[in-house]
Order: C-alpha cells, then structure tokens, then sequence
C-alpha cells in the first residue's frame, strides 16, 4: 500500500540559541558514495526532520531515528529516510534526527553535543504530540551503530547533564549493531575517540558505557547484531541486553551468525538476517506500536 507522508525539517534549536556553539569555518556536506549511501558531514546546525504517518492508518506511536557513522558522518538514508518510510507504511510517525557531530572548533565540551541534541529533538515531539496526531506515551529511539550508543545513551542518560528532562525519556528503543560500551574490551574505538575528543578520560568512557548506566527507569529495548561484526564487537548487544536483564526490564535480542556491521534493510546475501525486520514488527505489534 502506497503511503504519502507529510515530511517538514525544523530546526532544534532558536537561531542564535544551539547550545556549546562556537562560531567556525566547519561546514555540512552532503554525498552520495559508490555503495549509495548519503554521508553527511560537518553538522553543526541540527534538525529534526517529522514524516508524519497518515490519519487514516496511524497507530499513534512515533520512532526518533538516529543515523549511523562512528559520530564522524551520518548515514542518513539507508539508517535514516529508508527507515522513516518503512515506519509511516505501518502507522508510525518517523523524526530523523539529524544531529551535530562531535568537533571541537564548532563546538565547546563536544562529548555533550549528540546527547543535547538527541534531548532536544525528543522533548520537540513530546511537545508537539498532539499536533502530529501522536500519543506522547508512544514516542520510542531507534539508532544504528553510534547512532545507536546515542538511542542508548538517551535511554540511559536523559535525566543527567546540562539539559536533562523527564520529557526526554523515550518509551521504547530499537537498537541496530549499537555501539553501547566505550570500555576497551569491546569497543569500537573510532565512536570512543570521536565523541570523547580531548576530554577522554578513564570517568568520561565509564559514564558513556550505556551497560554501567542501566537502571530501573530505562525503557525497553529491541536489538540486533550479527556475530560477524567486524567493527562493532557483538558484545555491546549482549552487555546491554544482560544489564537490561539484570533490572528486569523488557528486552529481545536477536543475534545473527552472518550480516556484518552497517547493513540496514540490505541483507541480501547474509542468510537469517534477511527475518530482522520482520521480528522488529512483531515486537512493534506486541508491545501495541503496530495494528496487530
């Protein structure tokens, strides 16, 4: 069934207004490579752009999308748009957070700036709900990748730092091949770095370990990884799904022997992992996301 959803781009934050900005010659860019991935760099102006699900099939629910790309880039299509077209098909508004990348000329205290953002861009819908025909009870996270340790992060972190607020708690998240830890064991070093910059420090890596930062106000979550990821070390699912466990709160984890890292909806060739969108609307039906 054909949906046509109505699309619109806001800003985060009032003009004159992003917080941590310092005035600098960064600037976006946006390409498409040779895989036909958009890879968006030099963000320093964030937005949020809505897909609003049609009335006539919408659920009320609402997913914040956070791309991918080690916080140095954002893959903002096929972990981005793709994925707000899929949602809208079944009910679900869709946000594709575009959000600032780490970069300390643009930026003061960087390894805050993605979570403000994130902070942000949730309080937005929250606060916008009735406008978008969406149940402020219903507005979940979804992020792959770094995207995903910043999905993880909000779920963990919303109630600390400069900007913390109940209305930025996300009611659910959906984590593909997230990056969740930053302890060296199993970490992919190159989010670590570029998030952290030069304030790494041994406090700052615990603090955004997500699996450290788990309590009994995290929501629930929905994860997917391959066992054959070669940049993100399967662990990171299994720490946050066992701390998750830990505080008895709801999570399904879906692991797969062969899909590697970064593949989105492109599982051709990677046996099982083709089933993982398929098991993300079961779990999106069951937790009453979705129109059974």
């Amino acid at each position: 069934m054909a949906v046509t959803a109505q699309t619109e781009t806001m800003n985060l934050w009032p003009e004159g207004k992003i917080p941590n900005f310092k005035t600098s010659s960064v600037a976006e860019k946006s390409e498409t490579d040779a895989s036909n991935i958009l890879r968006i760099s030099g963000v320093t102006v964030p937005t949020l752009t809505a897909y609003i699900a049609p009335k006539e099939n919408a659920t009320g629910a609402a997913v914040m999308i956070c791309p991918g790309g080690g916080y140095g880039i954002l893959a903002a299509s096929h972990e981005g748009s793709d994925f707000a077209k899929w949602f809208n098909e079944r009910g679900i508004s869709a946000f594709v957070l575009k959000y600032r990348l780490p970069n300390e000329k643009a930026m003061t205290h960087q390894h805050e700036v993605p979570l403000m953002d994130a902070m942000q861009g949730m309080k937005m819908i929250r606060q916008n709900a009735a406008k978008w025909n969406i149940d402020p009870n219903k507005i979940g996270v979804m992020g792959f990748s770094a995207g995903g340790h910043l999905a993880a992060t909000l779920s963990t972190h919303y109630n600390m730092g400069p900007k913390a607020s109940q209305e930025s708690k996300p009611d659910f998240s959906i984590l593909l091949y997230p990056v969740i830890s930053f302890l060296p064991s199993i970490s992919h070093g190159g989010s670590r770095d570029n998030l952290l910059g030069a304030e790494k420090s041994d406090e700052l890596i615990r603090y955004y370990s997500n699996e450290l930062q788990v309590s009994d106000q995290t929501p629930p979550a929905f994860l997917v990884h391959a066992m054959d990821d070669g940049a993100v070390p399967v662990e990171n699912s299994i720490e946050y799904y066992l701390a998750l466990k830990k505080h008895k709160i709801a999570a399904e984890m879906h692991l797969y022997p062969i899909g590697g890292h970064g593949y989105g909806m492109r599982t051709e060739g990677k046996g099982s992992l083709a089933n993982w969108p398929a098991a993300m609307e079961g779990w999106l039906k069951s937790m009453g996301y979705m129109k059974k």
